[in-house]
C-alpha cells in the first residue's frame, strides 16, 4: 500500500480499506466487471483499488493527443511557479467553494488546485466543469504522485467514444443533465418531486444540485463505491445513485419540518450526513432497484434538452447562466387555474418545454364549443396542454405530447397516437398526478393503420433504422411519431381524435371522453387511478382550454 499512500491522511480513512488484502483483478468481461464492482470486490483493498482504478481509466478511449504525466511534469512548474498552492487561484470554470478535500493530507489538498491549473491550461474548451475537482481529488488518493493523477484525469475528460459519456465539461451539456435529471425525477420519485414543488419556486434550481450531491456533499466512502461503478457503467450510474439519494431524503424527512429555509440546504445537510441513516451498500442497491431509461433513451433525451437550451441561446462557450422555468404571473391569465397551478402543472412536464412559457391557443369562452375549432385551433402545435371545469367546480386535464394532426392518419376511423410522456392530472378538489397511463387497444393490429404508431418507453424498443441520420433530430425517446418504426401489435396510444370525439387517458379502459359539442364528458374509472376518478364519472363542462408552449 506504500506506493499509493502519498496524499493520504489515514486519520480521516475508513479502517476497513487499510486492508493488505492481495487480490487481484484478472477478469476483462464488462459483465463480470460490473458485478464485481457493484458488490465492491475492491472497496475493501486501497492497493486494488488504486491498481484497478488505473486499468479502468488506462482503457478509456482518448483523443490522439491527450496530456500525460510527463506533459504534467513539463508545465506544472511554469504554470504554479513557487507560490503557495493552497492560495491558487482557480479557473472559473470550477465552483470556488467546492474543493473536497475527503481524506487527504496537507500535500494532497493543495495538489488538487495544482492539477486543476495544469488542466485548465490543457483544456482551453473546458468552460464549465464543477465535478472536477472531487474527481481530481478522489483519483489522489490512489495515485503515487500528482503527474499520474493528472494523467488519469486527462483521459476521462479527453474520452471520445460517443457511447461513453463520463463528465460535463461545459454549462449546456450540464445544465441539460440537470433538466435530464429533472425528468427522471418526474417520473421515478413523484412523492419527492411533490414535495419540491411545495416547497420551491424553482425545482431545476434544486435538481441543478444534484451533481453537487454526489461530487461534494457525499462523503469519502460513498463517493469511491459510486466511482467503482461509475467507471465501468458510466454516466448512467450518476444518475441512479442522485436519484436514490433524493428518495431516501424524502422517506427520511416524510413529514418533518424544514431544518433550514432552503430545501436545496436540507438536501444537502442530508447528504453530508447520509452515514447516519444510509449505508454506502444500501444506497447502491436502492440505486440499482431502479427501472430506469435505457442508455440509448437517455441519451436521446439528453439531447433533447440540449437542444431546447442552445434554442435559448445557451452555447458550449457559455459559462454560467440562471435558466428560469417558472410561469410568468405578468402575462397569464386563464379561466380555469391560477398562476400557482399553472406553475405545478408546469413543474411536471418535461423540463425542455418547462423552458418555455404557456400560450393560449384555444377557450370555449372565446372560441365557443366546437370540436371542429378545438382542432383547429390545436393542430401544428406540440406538445400541448389541455385544462377542463366542469359546471361541479371539479379541474382536471392532460398532457398531450403529440400534435393533433396525427389523428388523421387514420382517415375517417378513430385514429390512436400519443407518446409515454403523455399524463393526466386533477387539480380540484385535490391535487393528482396519473403518470403513464395509455389506450391498449390490440385491434389496431388488424387495422392496416400506419405502421409509426407511439408508444410508452416501458413497452417499446427503438429501432436503429426508424431513427433519422440527422443527430440534430433524434429529440427524445418520446417526442415524435417518427422516432419509431413500431409494429401495431405492441402499440400503446394515449391520445384518440375522430370528428365526434376526443378521448385520453387509458389503463384497463378509455379515461377520459369528450363529445364533439365539447359540453359534455365522461371518465371510465380504472386500476390506473387506484379507482380515484379523474373527475365525475358523468360531467358537464363549464369551461375547456388548450395551451401551447412559447419560446
Amino acid at each position: 500500500m506504500d506506493e499509493y499512500n502519498r496524499f493520504v491522511d489515514w486519520d480521516k480513512m475508513d479502517v476497513t480499506v487499510q486492508s493488505q488484502d492481495a487480490k487481484e483483478l484478472t477478469c476483462t468481461e464488462f459483465q463480470e466487471l460490473k458485478q464485481l464492482a457493484r458488490q465492491g470486490y475492491w472497496a475493501k483493498s486501497h492497493s486494488l483499488r488504486a491498481k484497478v482504478y488505473h486499468k479502468l481509466i488506462s482503457n478509456i478511449p482518448c483523443r490522439t493527443v491527450t496530456p500525460d504525466a510527463n506533459v504534467y511534469r513539463d508545465i506544472v512548474v511554469k504554470i504554479v511557479g513557487k507560490r503557495n498552492s493552497s492560495s491558487l487561484p482557480l479557473p472559473e470554470f470550477v465552483d470556488n467553494s467546492l474543493v473536497p478535500t475527503y481524506c487527504l493530507n496537507a500535500e494532497g489538498i493543495g495538489a488538487v488546485r495544482k492539477i486543476i491549473l495544469c488542466i485548465a491550461n490543457q483544456f482551453p474548451d473546458i468552460s464549465f466543469c464543477p465535478a472536477l475537482p472531487s474527481v481530481i481529488a478522489l483519483l489522489l488518493h490512489y495515485s503515487k504522485d500528482e503527474a499520474e493523477c493528472f494523467e488519469q484525469v486527462c483521459r476521462i475528460l479527453a474520452c471520445n467514444d460517443p457511447s461513453k459519456r463520463l463528465i460535463d465539461q461545459t454549462f449546456l451539456a450540464f445544465e441539460s443533465s440537470c433538466m435530464t435529471f429533472g425528468d427522471l425525477v418526474n417520473k421515478h420519485c413523484q412523492a419527492a418531486h411533490k414535495l419540491m414543488v411545495a416547497v420551491s419556486e424553482d425545482v431545476l434550481e434544486v435538481y441543478s444540485d444534484w451533481q453537487r450531491w454526489l461530487f461534494g456533499e457525499l462523503p469519502m466512502v460513498y463517493i469511491a463505491r459510486v466511482f467503482d461503478v461509475f467507471l465501468v457503467e458510466g454516466y448512467k450510474v450518476l444518475y441512479r445513485v442522485a436519484l436514490a439519494l433524493l428518495k431516501f431524503f424524502h422517506k427520511v424527512r416524510a413529514g418533518q419540518p424544514m431544518e433550514s429555509d432552503s430545501i436545496q440546504q436540507d438536501i444537502r445537510a442530508f447528504v453530508r450526513d447520509i452515514a447516519k441513516s444510509v449505508s454506502p451498500e444500501r444506497l447502491l442497491e436502492k440505486a440499482f432497484a431502479i427501472r430506469l431509461f435505457s442508455r440509448k433513451e437517455i441519451q436521446l433525451l439528453q439531447m433533447a434538452n440540449e437542444k431546447a437550451l442552445q434554442q435559448k441561446g445557451i452555447t458550449v462557450k457559455q459559462k454560467r447562466q440562471n435558466v428560469h422555468l417558472a410561469v410568468h404571473a405578468e402575462n397569464f391569465k386563464s379561466g380555469i387555474v391560477s398562476v400557482k397551478e399553472m406553475r405545478d402543472i408546469w413543474s411536471w412536464i418535461p423540463e425542455r418545454f418547462a423552458l418555455c412559457q404557456p400560450l393560449l391557443l384555444f377557450t370555449t369562452l372565446e372560441h365557443g364549443c366546437s370540436l371542429s375549432r378545438f382542432y383547429s385551433h390545436s393542430e401544428g402545435h406540440e406538445p400541448t396542454l389541455l385544462l377542463i371545469k366542469t359546471t361541479a367546480k371539479e379541474v382536471c386535464g392532460a398532457y398531450l405530447s403529440t400534435d393533433w394532426s396525427e389523428r388523421r392518419r387514420g382517415g375517417n376511423k378513430l385514429s390512436f397516437f400519443g407518446t409515454g410522456e403523455c399524463f393526466v392530472f386533477r387539480l380540484q378538489p385535490e391535487v393528482e398526478r396519473y403518470e403513464w397511463v395509455i389506450i391498449k387497444h390490440p385491434e389496431l393490429a388488424t387495422t392496416g393503420s400506419e405502421p409509426e404508431n407511439h408508444a410508452s418507453p416501458a413497452s417499446s424498443t427503438l429501432s436503429s433504422s426508424s431513427v433519422p441520420s440527422d443527430p440534430s433530430d433524434r429529440l427524445s425517446p418520446f417526442l415524435s411519431a417518427r422516432h419509431f418504426n413500431l409494429p401495431s401489435k405492441t402499440a400503446s396510444m394515449f391520445m384518440a381524435g375522430s370528428s365526434e370525439c376526443i378521448i385520453i387517458g387509458g389503463g384497463d379502459g378509455q379515461a377520459l371522453y369528450l363529445d364533439a359539442d365539447l359540453n359534455h364528458g365522461r371518465t371510465s374509472h380504472c386500476n390506473t387511478f387506484n379507482n380515484q376518478p379523474l373527475c365525475s364519472e358523468s360531467f358537464q363542462i363549464s369551461v375547456l382550454e388548450v395551451w401551447g408552449f412559447r419560446d
